[in-house]
């Protein structure tokens, strides 16, 4: 792909958001893209939503269990940006028409207290730049068809890293707690949707342990010239499968004593 071409991409995406509608597979229209093709589109993405008045409060992480990576062919996680207009307050509804089909994942969220940068990140280097955990959903929506209606194609992953990695809202428990204070790899979440337990999972579903998952974003960033800074939030990724939400969807993961988090849909 050219330049040009992943900003036109990128452009289709951002107009698609803007009119609440789905595009056709990029990965079809062009079959040779790369994953380096689709984060240059996602960066293009990116600096159009700066342009238009957004501002940067974070990065997310997808695809990290094992599950979600043999679904689409991987063996690594990608990742995307959170901006400021995707938050909603824990307990919250979200407005009808807000996304296009909306969907839920359940994580354990990093806010940072220092910036991380550079391909030899360790383990210990993300504990001394956290300052805080705390329990978390992610609203995903796409701007591209799962399933294209001529073909039946699914999506692929350079589909959704295109996408800005399909994420769409993010919503904070009110607990803070010191990175250390739990074995992050136990800690987990009955999911309930309208009163039903839907999901559950562990913390270890996250490349076995969710501060790897930072980690790996941070050696990431690195290959493009980016670093995770202080203040902004990290999704450290799933531990259980998205969950559908349409309209009148209310979303509860109990986390036990780490805390709880909610979404509601109008």
């Amino acid at each position: 792909m050219t330049p040009e071409d992943h900003i036109g991409a990128a452009l289709d995406l951002f107009e698609a958001e803007q009119a609440g509608r789905q595009i056709g597979l990029l990965s079809h229209r062009f079959p040779g893209m790369t994953m380096d093709d689709a984060y240059a589109i996602q960066t293009a993405l990116i600096d159009k939503k700066l342009a238009a008045g957004r501002e940067i409060i974070g990065w997310k992480i997808g695809l990290t269990s094992k599950a979600m990576q043999a679904a689409l062919g991987i063996d690594i996680p990608d990742s995307g940006v959170l901006f400021d207009d995707m938050v909603f307050d824990n307990g919250a509804t979200v407005p009808p028409g807000r996304f296009i089909q909306p969907r839920i994942e359940v994580e354990i969220a990093f806010v940072m207290k220092a910036s991380l940068a550079g391909e030899t990140i360790t383990r210990d280097d993300v504990i001394a730049a956290t300052d805080y955990v705390t329990p978390a959903i992610e609203i995903l929506d796409t701007r591209v068809f799962r399933k294209d209606p001529v073909t039946g194609v699914t999506r692929k992953i350079v589909d959704t890293i295109s996408d800005n990695a399909a994420n769409a809202g993010i919503v904070l428990g009110t607990e803070r707690h010191p990175v250390e204070a739990d074995d992050l790899r136990w800690v987990g979440a009955i999911v309930s949707r309208n009163n039903e337990v839907e999901e559950t999972g562990l913390g270890a579903g996250v490349l076995n342990d969710p501060v790897l998952s930072v980690r790996w974003l941070a050696r990431r960033m690195a290959d493009y010239g980016q670093a995770i800074q202080a203040g902004q939030v990290i999704l450290s990724g799933s531990f259980i499968r998205p969950l559908e939400c349409p309209p009148t969807t209310r979303i509860h993961a109990d986390f036990g004593s780490f805390g709880s988090v909610g979404i509601n849909f109008a």
